[in-house]
């Protein structure tokens, strides 16, 4: 066993290469916009934090971070979490008039914002996701934009029913079609099953996905489950850091978490950002949403929808996650 352990990691580092704070940039970053529900779970936290890490490598360009919960302190706890990583101002935007209104049971929202600079103060203050959406795309090179949803649909729905405007001359149908390479999302159980993100809005899941244009990247319930991460995080040394804060008062909450949180949300980033190569298989098909917010899936060999399955240990992609996790920002703001 320590035999495989220790051949999968090589060909993972052969596959990725050096991948310290120190590596050299790639030449070409992954254009990625962020669409949580940072709320409702804490993974969304770590799942920003990785994105942040690997902004820094070079490997990623964070175009926006948008909630898709309309809760009130989700867009100001993103905006703490931006900050602290040297980004402040990033684009933003929530849904206007409709959609979830859900808070963490956690609480970790309210001690993040009251202790971690940040300038938004409220999500009613952002955007229009859609309006935010629709100006990133039209002003990005065509093919170029992934997408990564880890919560409700609701805002991937509005876009893609939003109709020409003073932005642009496209719908938003013809703006994904022509601007989005690939939607990654944290959403579903696959073969079946009922999940969170899907269920919370199952009409706007069932619009999304009935009607999104391009490539669709399933990470399943399934996937995220297995792969624990904010344990090391919670036991380091690091200090004044509103990641470990989030982990260090969540993972208490639950018995189940004592060994680390389910990383559904970091699995989806990873994606994103890393494709499937390396870590993950494929199975292509079609997701159905049913009427009451369960999924099915449909197998077919030329869809453009696909769900993956995981072909290294958990552990292996645990550690990946959290090493980047705990990454310390190179441009933090004091």
């Amino acid at each position: 066993m320590k035999q495989l352990v220790s051949a999968t990691l090589l060909i993972l580092l052969v596959i990725y290469g050096c991948t310290s704070q120190h590596a050299k940039k790639v030449a070409t970053p992954v254009k990625i916009i962020f669409d949580s529900d940072f709320g409702p779970d804490y993974d969304d936290v770590g799942a920003l934090a990785f994105l942040h890490a690997v902004s820094d490598s070079g490997r990623a360009e964070i175009l926006a971070t948008v909630s898709s919960n309309r809760y009130e302190l989700s867009a100001p706890s993103m905006d703490v979490i931006n900050t602290y990583f040297g980004r402040p101002g990033l684009q933003t935007g929530a849904p206007k008039n409709h959609g979830v209104n859900m808070a963490p049971p956690q609480h970790w929202t309210d001690s993040i914002t009251a202790n971690y600079p940040h300038s938004i103060k409220s999500t009613d203050e952002v955007p229009d996701a859609v309006t935010t959406y629709r100006k990133i795309l039209s002003s990005q090179p065509d093919s170029s934009v992934t997408i990564v949803t880890v919560g409700f649909l609701t805002n991937i729905s509005d876009l893609l029913k939003s109709q020409p405007d003073d932005i642009s001359s496209l719908s938003g149908h013809e703006l994904v079609s022509r601007k989005v390479k690939r939607l990654v999302s944290m959403a579903g159980k696959f073969q079946e099953g009922k999940e969170f993100n899907v269920y919370m809005d199952s009409v706007s899941s069932e619009y999304a996905f009935n009607n999104w244009p391009g490539e669709i990247i399933f990470s399943g319930f399934e996937i995220g489950n297995d792969i624990l991460t904010g344990l090391r995080l919670t036991k380091s040394e690091i200090k004044n850091n509103p990641v470990k804060d989030v982990f260090r008062i969540s993972m208490t909450f639950s018995e189940n978490d004592r060994n680390g949180r389910m990383s559904w949300d970091e699995t989806a980033v990873l994606i994103g950002v890393y494709g499937t190569n390396g870590f993950f298989d494929t199975v292509s098909g079609k997701i159905i949403v049913n009427k009451d917010g369960s999924n099915s899936w449909e197998y077919d060999s030329q869809s453009k929808q696909k769900y993956v399955v995981r072909r290294v240990p958990a552990s292996l992609i645990s550690n990946f996650i959290e090493d980047r996790m705990m990454h310390i920002p190179f441009r933090k703001v004091k």
